[in-house]
């Protein structure tokens, strides 16, 4: 190191098992074993992008993480960056990173990058693309671009805004999708470009060891008469989000189920479609969405109802009444200014 030379950046890596972990053994099948010091360990050039701190959070398949552990996680990462850190990498399975990673952007204050990556094919396979995409989210959290983005999502060196981004294919190397936005910047021979910003940052503060409300995602079809939505109170749920036709459209048979559920509990509508905002007062039909919003269920905005379900299970973790959810989904769904809730 030369006397003009910077010293590299300091970037805190949190490894949760997955894909980029899993290596084949003597049986068939890839099993979450590699540390995070020896995924580390495998990626040419990292140590020339920041000094990485490597910690292994947690070593299993994704879709056994809870919000329990990211709430751990964000902990884990405001130590790190209060001991000097300036971004975290967070690496896991895809089967669930769309969901982490919006609870995590919503659980975390602050502006310090925090991105989301792993791997669609594990290092057992030829052409693994875990390195890569390790390298890529190294680079972005490392750069002040990233800054004030939000908890982003960086594979296949695209960058996407946790709200909005999901995952749409099985196995291919380019699942990870935003459609109502597309990705909000990219990685060009090593360099991070965000060219979009969301609007808006919210914040629901969660203290470790809050209790976390059970609540219900229930997608509607042709000819669905709602019968099952009569059983969530008795199973002990807390409120439900229901992913209704286009716009937000439910057959009328489901009606009366609907009214009695909103009666008892929070009820969000969101769409099944994965894309545009749940109408407010563009039909009024039986089962359209005025209908259903007058019953007083709540707007889900442009959140599918994957991340509504987060949303409202945040809120009702928080204590928040129904105005106060109903405001927070306002506020989230339809991307308006920064809130704390």
């Amino acid at each position: 190191m030369t006397a003009s030379s910077s010293p590299a950046p300091r970037i805190d890596y949190f490894a949760l098992g997955g894909t980029i972990a899993s290596i084949r053994g003597d049986e068939v099948g890839a099993v979450p074993t590699l540390t995070a010091q020896d995924i580390v360990d495998s990626v040419d050039g990292l140590t020339d992008v920041a000094d990485v701190h490597a910690h292994q959070f947690q070593l299993t398949p994704s879709p056994e993480i809870t919000i329990a552990d990211l709430i751990r996680l964000r902990d884990a990462i405001a130590a790190s960056v209060a001991e000097g850190s300036v971004g975290a990498v967070i690496t896991q399975g895809t089967d669930t990173i769309e969901e982490t990673a919006f609870i995590l952007d919503l659980l975390r204050p602050g502006t310090t990058p925090i991105v989301v990556s792993g791997a669609m094919r594990n290092p057992s396979l030829p052409g693994t693309d875990g390195p890569a995409n390790l390298l890529s989210a190294v680079q972005v959290a490392a750069s002040p671009q990233a800054v004030g983005t939000g908890v982003t999502v960086c594979l296949n060196d695209e960058i996407h805004a946790a709200r909005f981004v999901t995952k749409s294919h099985t196995s291919s190397a380019s699942t990870f999708v935003s459609p109502s936005l597309g990705p909000i910047g990219w990685v060009s021979e090593g360099r991070p470009v965000v060219a979009l910003r969301p609007a808006g940052q919210h914040h629901i503060d969660l203290a470790p060891g809050t209790v976390i409300p059970p609540v219900a995602l229930i997608r509607m079809g042709l000819g669905d008469d709602g019968r099952i939505l009569g059983t969530l109170a008795d199973l002990g749920y807390r409120g439900v989000v229901i992913e209704a036709f286009g716009g937000g459209h439910l057959p009328v048979a489901a009606l009366p189920a609907v009214a009695e559920l909103a009666a008892a509990m929070p009820v969000v509508l969101a769409s099944r479609t994965g894309a545009g905002e749940v109408l407010s007062h563009t039909y009024r039909f039986r089962g359209s969405e005025i209908e259903l919003l007058n019953m007083g269920l709540i707007r889900a905005g442009a959140l599918d109802g994957l991340k509504a379900r987060l949303l409202l299970t945040l809120c009702l973790a928080a204590g928040q009444d129904d105005d106060t959810t109903a405001k927070t989904f306002a506020s989230v769904g339809t991307t308006t200014g920064p809130t704390r809730m």
